[in-house]
């Protein structure tokens, strides 16, 4: 049975709002970005999910933990392999510096020790490898950053890595994937 996935990012952060790529940086949710969370668990609570994955990154587990307060949880597990590109030592950097640069980084990874979105995308894939073999036919939220999605419109809808990096989708509330 496929696994059906509902994919949501992390609420907005006062490093977005400030124009900062936050990286593997934890982040903090900005008061936007606590609202946004809450109207997540508003569409995500009762839609039968079966478990609930969040990236490490502190951003993440924020945007989680606001969205299901005091609601029956369904399972909830953090993973490093959800993780945001690691930018390096671009990590903090203000966006208008680090988003030029992002397509020079498909395979190459970011300087000072980061990653290349092919990293993260192999990553992602070992996720969803493990996430087939634990929970064949059932429905999961995973709750992560802008490089994740990217993978996972890659590897689960037929995307290239190439093009998403040179032209990301617009942000919307839930992207719905199919891992066979």
């Amino acid at each position: 049975m496929p696994v059906r996935i509902v994919y949501e990012s992390h609420a907005t952060t006062t490093d977005n709002e400030a124009g900062i790529a936050t990286g593997w940086l934890p982040g903090r949710l900005s008061p936007t970005g606590r609202r946004q969370a809450a109207e997540l668990g508003d569409r995500r609570r009762g839609t039968g999910l079966d478990a609930v994955y969040t990236s490490d990154l502190a951003r993440a587990v924020e945007t989680a933990r606001i969205a299901f307060a005091g609601a029956a949880t369904p399972v909830h597990r953090q993973d490093a392999r959800l993780r945001e590109c690691d930018y390096g030592e671009l990590n903090g950097a203000p966006t208008a510096v680090l988003h030029p640069l992002r397509t020079r980084h498909i395979d190459r990874p970011w300087p000072g020790g980061g990653q290349s979105y092919r990293d993260v995308a192999e990553a992602t894939a070992a996720f969803l490898r493990d996430l087939a073999a634990e929970w064949d036919g059932g429905r999961i939220l995973l709750i992560a950053h802008s490089a994740n999605r990217w993978s996972l419109d890659c590897l689960l809808a037929g995307a290239r890595l190439e093009s998403v990096v040179a032209d990301p989708p617009p942000w919307q509330p839930g992207t719905f994937y199919t891992l066979p």
